[in-house]
């Protein structure tokens, strides 16, 4: 009996173990997919990636919101070639609360303006209705 037991334990460690990374890669890969959703200019995914009442405020200040990111994208304003995250950090609290710092290369146009930056990150997601979708981000441009 007592080795049931303890076996029972040692399996539920396991699997308490695993959950961190487990939400660790749904938060990554919702990073990800955010990323290609903004890479091809996708509306619809941009929106379901972000809450709301996202918002993202940017090394000068300024702060832009979901309504104008997925405008952006519709209207073909902005229009990325490249815009990929690496150096990625995570850390879980509860389950559903994230924050990814890292960096991200961005190369494109804007409003015929042409972008080739590099960024540090800090994104914050929020598990809703069983996703991780993006509610808030800053950026600060790095030096070339």
């Amino acid at each position: 009996m007592k080795f049931f037991f303890i076996f029972s334990l040692a399996c539920a460690a396991a699997v308490l173990a695993q959950t961190p990374s487990v939400e660790t890669a749904a938060v990554l890969q919702a990073e990800h997919d955010g990323c290609v959703a903004y890479l091809r200019g996708d509306a619809g995914k941009i929106a379901n990636f972000l809450t709301d009442d996202y918002t993202l405020t940017d090394s000068k200040g300024e702060i832009s919101t979901a309504a104008e990111d997925i405008e952006d994208a519709r209207s073909g304003r902005v229009h990325y070639d490249v815009f990929e995250n690496y150096d990625m950090t995570v850390r879980l609290y509860a389950s559903h609360t994230a924050i990814v710092t890292g960096k991200t290369k961005i190369k494109g146009n804007a409003q015929g303006k042409p972008i080739d930056i590099i960024v540090q990150f800090t994104d914050t997601f929020v598990k809703q209705s069983g996703r991780w979708r993006l509610a808030a981000g800053h950026i600060s441009r790095l030096k070339d």
